[in-house]
């Protein structure tokens, strides 16, 4: 099965179940940081975290391989009248999505992991903005059903972003997730 199919069969699941798409809740806590300006939700799936930013002054782009969840998230963000902007991609396939060199005040990524994307990231988040991310990680006491190769190892987003300010980061090993906010 390919990753859009996969992901539209998830999300059409949620919303038959009426599943409120909310933001995470590590973002919703470091909301004292977050003013306003430019975002990149990637892999922003039901959007959650887009509309909560956009609730918070952001001007949002919204990416996800999935047409069922753009459209939903389109769809709310008319009736709520919020400035979203959602896009569907494929996001293995970065030079498609045409970004432009410090263009964001925030980038953020929960629960998507896409190594090769890191030196992209750096890029197009401007200088003095915040980074958001939260995924699996390798922990030994939480075994996910997610494969390996989707998992950070300990420490690895310390070790990709440790030259910018952290503001927070946590391994949790009994969820088994790795969550860093920090500014460029």
């Amino acid at each position: 099965m390919d990753s859009k199919r996969k992901w539209n069969g998830k999300y059409k699941e949620r919303l038959l179940k009426s599943e409120e798409s909310s933001p995470n809740v590590r973002l919703q806590e470091l909301s004292s940081y977050l003013i306003g300006g430019t975002a990149l939700d990637l892999a922003c799936g039901l959007g959650g975290n887009s509309m909560f930013l956009a609730n918070l002054g952001y001007q949002v782009e919204a990416v996800d391989i999935s047409d069922v969840a753009i459209e939903y998230l389109q769809l709310q963000s008319e009736k709520k009248q919020l400035t979203i902007q959602p896009r569907m991609a494929d996001l293995t396939d970065w030079q498609s999505l045409g970004l432009v060199e410090e263009s964001f005040d925030l980038i953020l990524i929960t629960y998507y992991l896409d190594r090769s994307i890191f030196p992209l990231l750096k890029t197009v988040l401007k200088e003095n903005g915040y980074f958001f991310m939260e995924t699996f990680y390798l922990s030994p006491k939480n075994e996910q059903i997610v494969s390996d190769q989707f998992k950070l190892k300990p420490n690895e987003l310390l070790e990709v972003f440790g030259s910018w300010k952290i503001l927070y980061y946590e391994e949790n090993e009994l969820e088994g997730r790795q969550t860093i906010f920090c500014r460029k």
